[in-house]
């Protein structure tokens, strides 16, 4: 097996991406890398993170990409978190990520970096880190509409996507 199928099947298993980290790891030089981002066998989307050209895409992999753009311990966050979930009916105009450090590199305008608060209820979904649904879901009262947050709701409890004790919260919390 060359490098670089070494290279596509640990980016198969991440929506198609790969940090700079990740294929040294596994003994590719940053000289390759470069080789290839030439060639056109990857692209480069950001500082340390390339994506396979021959990837087919997902409904997932803007989110995974913002996540790895921002860095370690970074999470999709707020109303992107219901937006990839397909839920509540929001389309923000960007992904907001959130992260416990200070990001210093450039970003694309589509990101939008965010506090982590410290009680950060990080979850990882379809390979993902995200807030915690339910708690996307209290965060948003106020901000949507009562009745899209309940539907969004019962779609997640039908999709099983909230633990029985979520459930009973939001259930509680939006019977008021």
């Amino acid at each position: 097996m060359t490098l670089y199928d070494q290279v596509c099947e640990q980016a198969i298993g991440n929506y198609g991406l790969i940090t700079t980290k990740e294929a040294e790891s596994i003994g590719v030089r940053r000289k390759d890398i470069c080789e290839w981002v030439k060639r056109g066998r990857l692209t480069r989307l950001g500082h340390g993170v390339y994506r396979i050209e021959h990837y087919l895409p997902t409904e997932y992999d803007r989110y995974a990409e913002a996540v790895l753009l921002v860095g370690k311990d970074a999470a999709l966050w707020g109303e992107s978190v219901l937006a990839m979930h397909n839920l509540a009916m929001v389309n923000p105009l960007r992904v907001q990520v959130a992260t416990g450090r200070r990001v210093r590199k450039s970003l694309p305008k589509w990101i939008e970096v965010v506090k982590m608060p410290g009680s950060g209820g990080v979850e990882v979904f379809e390979g993902i880190n995200c807030q915690n649904l339910a708690s996307v879901i209290l965060e948003c009262r106020g901000k949507l509409m009562t009745e899209r947050l309940q539907a969004a709701i019962e779609d997640a409890a039908r999709r099983g996507l909230l633990r029985s004790g979520e459930l009973e919260t939001l259930n509680r919390e939006f019977a008021r």
